[in-house]
């Protein structure tokens, strides 16, 4: 039984939080010196997910028989990301402007590491127009797009490449043969990698006690509440909605 139990992974998870907040009280240094396992794992995610979307999408698209009903389905799809999306944000908004999750971590911002988000700040930054925004969404090279994990470009080019492998028919068959072996191996890799997430709290709990103190949990807690809160909500009274409108119970 309890073989079992501490087998699952967020068992595991929950043990290398717990772990973490404790040698980050004991040792700071040494728990700060831990930031690279979070880190690593980050990387890891980010490295698989571009492959991922890629292969998904190109064949969700090659395998549909018909254009026609291709693009019927494609418009609202669109549509309903886009709805979903909005619903998203606003209660995202409130919630945090409401709530103000991480008020109190008192975090000097300048000290921040904002490696991670270089390209979306460079983005906001050199915001241009309307026609801007379409012509970026052509990738220069394939390969750039997948480097840079600009999963806009990405779409564009799975898009085309998946209504190309349609339109060939059985002369496609290689193709997507090969696509779905490919898929297959990147949800392979990406279960490897979650068996890495236990070690990763680990190091980034350690971390973030070791440098910010005890107290950041508390902080840190309140956010996670009020994302759960918020998810719990969207689900509930938005995607319930949904639910019922098309016909079944949430």
């Amino acid at each position: 039984m309890s073989k079992r139990f501490f087998g699952k992974l967020y068992v595991q998870v929950l043990i290398g939080v717990c772990a973490g907040g404790v040698l980050g009280v004991l040792y700071p240094q040494f728990a700060t010196d831990l930031k690279p396992l979070g880190d690593a794992f980050i990387r890891l995610i980010k490295m698989v997910f571009a492959p991922v979307i890629f292969a998904m999408v190109v064949l969700g698209i090659a395998k549909m028989e018909s254009m026609k009903e291709l693009g019927r389905v494609g418009v609202r799809a669109l549509l309903y990301f886009e709805v979903m999306s909005t619903f998203a944000l606003l209660l995202g908004l409130i919630v945090v402007n409401l709530a103000q999750p991480g008020a109190g971590m008192n975090v000097d911002v300048a000290t921040l590491d904002t490696a991670g988000i270089k390209s979306y700040t460079a983005a906001a930054g050199h915001s241009g127009s309307f026609v801007d925004f379409l012509l970026h969404m052509i990738p220069t090279s394939v390969v750039d797009a997948l480097a840079k994990n600009d999963i806009l470009q990405i779409l564009v080019f799975a898009t085309m490449l998946g209504i190309a492998l349609s339109r060939m028919g059985r002369r496609a068959k290689p193709v997507v043969d090969f696509l779905e072996a490919f898929s297959n191996s990147m949800f392979l890799i990406v279960g490897m990698v979650m068996r890495a997430a236990p070690l990763a709290a680990f190091g980034a709990i350690g971390f973030t006690v070791g440098k910010y103190g005890l107290a950041s949990l508390v902080s840190l807690g309140y956010l996670m509440a009020c994302m759960y809160l918020t998810c719990v909500v969207f689900v509930v009274a938005v995607l319930g909605v949904v639910a019922r409108v098309s016909g079944f119970s949430l």
